[in-house]
């Protein structure tokens, strides 16, 4: 299959771009920067220059594949402006691939976040949030599910707040700098607030999956750690790093601090029985133990 995928160079888009080759798919890469080409090259895909802005680019890129595999997202956290610029830009991507696939019964898998659910873990049952600071993240994957009426296989693997690798990567990644420019490996609340992880190249394998055989308008979970403590992530952090433990405010965080002192646990359940992912890569704290100090 030849796969068009955007976010392609990042630490979860590499993972994925390396396990689709390995899988035996062809990949033509989104690249803005010549870094980011030079690097999709490298891996062995195809480059195909642009942003999520170039529109056109996109439904090109769509339109020659056999399928789409959407990751792409501005990592800009530094105010509820960059993020709500973000979100936009992101919709109006995937809306983009989505026109570009109409009527082709084509895969377009794109990326989503699990849910908080008060009391218990989130299951692939339930719904993402459409309102608060990036809910619109969760109207565009919406959007893309209902193209299941208009011959578009719209799925979405729904990630945990940290997917990791060598122990970098996702919120995890935000305290651990956060440590380092401070300090101190700070955790926000009393650090009880539990939060799921995956390997990125457990997440890899998923994306995998699901372009080849996930149904129109379904979600899975890439879940691997259903939930672990904060706190005890901020020990592995400071750990590491030689550094004191304790808590911080939630302002400390900026914008995501108001996320950060959420339990939100989440469960893969129906995504290992219905697809046959089983995580086989190391979890978060034992990846922990890679962060170099």
């Amino acid at each position: 299959m030849k796969v068009f995928v955007t976010g392609g160079t990042g630490l979860i888009g590499s993972a994925v771009v390396a396990e689709l080759i390995r899988a035996g798919h062809t990949v033509t890469a989104l690249a803005r920067s010549e870094v980011s080409a030079a690097k999709a090259e490298a891996a062995g895909a195809t480059v195909l220059r642009g942003g999520l802005t170039d529109l056109d680019v996109l439904r090109t890129g769509a339109q020659e594949s056999d399928g789409v595999i959407h990751l792409a997202f501005s990592n800009d956290f530094s105010s509820p402006e960059a993020v709500t610029r973000a979100v936009t830009e992101e919709g109006e991507a995937l809306a983009a691939l989505g026109e570009a696939l109409l009527g082709s019964d084509r895969p377009l898998v794109t990326v989503s976040g699990t849910p908080a659910v008060p009391g218990r873990a989130a299951t692939e049952e339930d719904p993402v949030p459409t309102d608060g600071l990036v809910g619109g993240r969760g109207r565009s994957v919406g959007r893309v599910l209902a193209l299941a009426s208009r011959g578009v296989r719209g799925s979405a693997v729904r990630l945990p707040r940290t997917v990791h690798h060598d122990g970098q990567g996702g919120f995890t990644g935000i305290l651990t700098e956060a440590a380092r420019r401070t300090g101190v490996a700070g955790y926000p609340g009393d650090g009880a607030q539990r939060w799921p992880a995956v390997h990125a190249l457990d997440a890899a394998v998923l994306f995998r999956l699901a372009l080849e055989k996930a149904p129109a308008g379904t979600a899975w979970h890439a879940v691997g750690d259903e939930g672990v403590a904060v706190r005890d992530m901020a020990e592995a952090i400071g750990e590491r790093l030689g550094l004191p433990v304790g808590a911080v405010p939630q302002e400390s965080f900026g914008p995501l601090g108001q996320v950060f002192v959420i339990d939100q646990p989440a469960s893969s359940a129906y995504t290992r029985a219905a697809l046959g992912w089983e995580p086989a890569h190391p979890g978060l704290i034992a990846d922990l133990a890679h962060l170099k100090g």
